[in-house]
């Protein structure tokens, strides 16, 4: 008799978790806002990623939690934030529970949704070493991630310039075929699981590389971008003459090209040609995997997310890299269409990537997971207009943080040095507010966000961009 209930039971929680929606989640990394829906590039060209915003909605002011991959990524598949878990800078992603007890209890995205029926696969980088977490069911990536790599350098190297090694910033065409890049393969491998047949609702994981250094795709995809016709963006000679030194001693990358470089050597078109080239490449691999999952069983029973873990600098502040607080650094890309999406909506709330992990759990009808520091975004899916009384924030080591809101970013450093920038008169963030007595009350209702106590960072942080990086390290061990 027991075992007849307990076949009935698991006969029911089968049914149940076959109507659950299936999720499609898709990461770019190193991508900014240089996407055709989000104008931040007018030369663009990414006609999938752009179709797929146009078909649910689009969040134009969303946040990264950390301005470098490996903490964004933990943030994102443990929904805790940095000031939680210590996961502040680069660490290993077996690493990212052994930080604190409370990253000790938290659940890994993945994970949460095995729990509750799911199967899940993935496939290149979704943590930042793939899945060295081991979360996933199945994972697809038997082929080297990051590669490949021309065997000499072709127009940048740190050795040339006398600066310190420690990238692999590097552009041109390289190699000759898509089907020798890694995100060819990912693509692919995706697409033959969106054309099999799952007993189980689906948790499919897709992690593309590009536009992450160096910036080498084929010929074809500069061919695009004629170099003449290349557009720059804006740049301010004395941006930092208002920024306090300790901020500029904390972003300071001293291996990356500075833009002063790149117009000196005539590199700075070339850069951005090979940017845009990586862009256009990646999102040709987005729309395969979109246009077979439209062809499949599931087309019509999976919530699509698409996002990157960070935003990336090229060429403005007089720098070529993420690691910084500046909305260019930590302003990405998120968009999502849920099932029957009315098209076309957009959000200009501040939100965050922290918040994908309860809105999932939320979308498909999940247990909440009370663990999770984010919010569920489905309010605004429903509303765009919805109240949302939240700030994005952004932290790069302990007590360097950002908030953003609709309008205003205030960065607080370390050690209590500020910036304040009005974001709806001065995008670039060329004039520092800090100090100008009118913002005062705008100072202080930012600063009501940021947290109070925040997390001593990870003994497992590993993170060598600079002095001041390398003795904060040190002190650590």
């Amino acid at each position: 008799m027991k075992n007849l209930i307990f076949g009935l039971i698991l006969i029911h929680l089968q049914a149940c978790s076959q109507d659950r929606p299936n999720v499609l989640f898709i990461s770019i990394d190193d991508l900014n806002d240089w996407i055709g829906v989000m104008n931040g590039h007018p030369q663009a060209k990414t006609p999938n990623i752009d179709a797929l915003a146009n078909s649910g909605m689009l969040f134009t002011n969303a946040h990264c939690q950390a301005p470098i991959c490996g903490p964004s990524r933990a943030s994102i598949m443990t929904g805790l934030y940095p000031t939680t878990s210590g996961n502040y800078l680069q660490l290993s992603d077996k690493d990212i529970k052994k930080s604190n007890e409370e990253t000790s209890k938290a659940i890994f995205l993945p994970d949460y949704f095995e729990q509750h029926g799911y199967k899940t696969m993935g496939v290149g980088k979704i943590y930042h070493q793939g899945d060295k977490a081991q979360t996933f069911d199945e994972y697809g990536s038997a082929f080297e991630m990051f590669g490949p790599k021309a065997e000499k350098r072709l127009n940048y190297d740190p050795d040339w310039y006398g600066k310190p090694a420690g990238t692999q910033t590097d552009w041109g065409a390289y190699p000759d075929e898509d089907s020798l890049m890694p995100d060819y393969k990912s693509a692919k491998w995706a697409v033959e699981k969106l054309n099999q047949t799952h007993e189980k609702p689906f948790f499919l994981a897709v992690g593309f590389v590009r536009p992450h250094v160096p910036w080498t795709v084929p010929q074809k995809w500069f061919d695009e971008f004629p170099i003449e016709d290349i557009e720059t963006p804006a740049y301010l000679q004395n941006d930092f003459d208002d920024i306090p030194e300790f901020g500029q001693k904390v972003t300071y990358v001293p291996m990356m090209p500075s833009t002063e470089l790149l117009i000196e050597k005539k590199q700075w078109k070339q850069a951005v040609q090979a940017y845009l080239a990586c862009i256009s490449f990646v999102d040709a691999q987005v729309g395969k995997v979109l246009d077979a999952l439209k062809r499949s069983e599931y087309a019509d029973n999976t919530i699509v997310v698409l996002w990157s873990d960070h935003g990336y600098h090229l060429g403005e502040k007089n720098r070529f890299a993420k690691q910084a607080l500046w909305e260019r650094a930590t302003k990405t890309v998120l968009m999502i269409k849920e099932l029957n999406a009315t098209s076309g909506r957009v959000s200009n709330k501040p939100v965050q990537l922290l918040d994908m992990y309860p809105t999932l759990v939320d979308l498909c009808g999940l247990p909440t997971n009370k663990q999770n520091q984010g919010h569920s975004l489905r309010p605004l899916l429903e509303n765009s207009s919805s109240s949302w009384p939240y700030a994005a924030l952004t932290s790069f080591g302990k007590n360097n943080i950002a908030v953003s809101d609709e309008r205003f970013r205030l960065i607080q450093y370390a050690d209590n040095s500020i910036e304040l920038y009005d974001l709806n008169n001065d995008p670039n963030e060329w004039h520092n507010l800090s100090k100008n007595d009118l913002y005062k009350e705008e100072i202080n209702r930012l600063r009501e966000f940021i947290p109070i106590e925040q997390a001593e960072l990870s003994k497992h942080s590993h993170f060598n961009l600079n002095d001041y990086w390398r003795d904060i390290i040190k002190s650590n061990e």
